[in-house]
């Protein structure tokens, strides 16, 4: 199966700065988005160190000729939290950075998702969009528990307060999601700054359309703009043909 991709990033309407970072390589099967964190911390960095250092892994091994996919997921988020931490010791003004990160990789017929903090993936297939991540977030938690609603939970004043990230702790909770992907399927990758502003039925309406994937991301970009642009807004779509 072959991997169309699109991806764009977007500074928003209230922030000064952009500290997404997203990667697209179809000719190595991965893609990623990363979120960073920290503010005047330097975020941009954390999430820049963590794309470069997924297609540095990445890029070893094209074609995953010697080593499985999954081996390298999980390489790309070990040694991006390490580079991280590494160079906070250097810059101690830098304490506090690190970022949230979705990675995704293709083999065969295969997906194999690493993920931390609150960004997400999705996956539209046969019309239904399912969110494929769960949050790592204290809202979430609070939700798991029934403590609160899904309602509540998208205008709790905490919602933005993450548990796991990229380059903060020398341990890294990291969830590995694998499945099957069908021919159609289509893969969203994005930042908060999308899901904090758009509801996912608007998140279907526009993957579902007969939109071509750079439109589509356009579409989903204003839509978060138009309903306030509190962050910076990345997304990146995958979808897979069988051609």
């Amino acid at each position: 199966m072959n991997i169309i991709a699109s991806g764009k990033t977007d500074i928003g309407l209230r922030r000064s700065s952009n500290e997404d970072a997203y990667l697209i390589r179809p000719d190595l099967g991965c893609f990623s988005v990363a979120d960073g964190v920290g503010g005047s911390a330097a975020g941009e960095i954390a999430s820049r160190i963590f794309v470069e250092t997924a297609h540095e892994v990445f890029g070893q091994t094209p074609g995953f000729s010697s080593i499985a996919p999954d081996i390298l997921v999980q390489e790309s988020f070990r040694l991006g939290n390490e580079r991280i931490l590494s160079h906070v010791a250097g810059h101690p003004d830098c304490e506090g950075m690190g970022c949230t990160a979705e990675l995704i990789a293709f083999a065969n017929d295969a997906y194999i998702i690493g993920h931390v903090g609150d960004s997400r993936t999705y996956l539209l297939r046969e019309g239904e969009l399912r969110q494929v991540t769960k949050d790592h977030s204290l809202v979430q938690n609070q939700l798991d528990q029934g403590l609160i609603t899904p309602d509540a939970a998208r205008k709790h004043h905490l919602r933005n307060v993450v548990l796991r990230v990229v380059g903060i702790k020398p341990s890294l909770g990291l969830d590995i999601i694998r499945g099957k992907s069908l021919p159609d399927d289509i893969f969203l990758l994005c930042s908060d700054g999308l899901t904090d502003m758009v509801e996912d039925d608007a998140i279907l309406k526009t993957l579902s359309s007969s939109l071509g994937l750079d439109d589509k991301i356009d579409r989903l970009i204003e839509s978060a703009k138009s309903a306030g642009g509190n962050d910076n807004i990345t997304v990146v779509l995958c979808q897979v043909s069988s051609e």
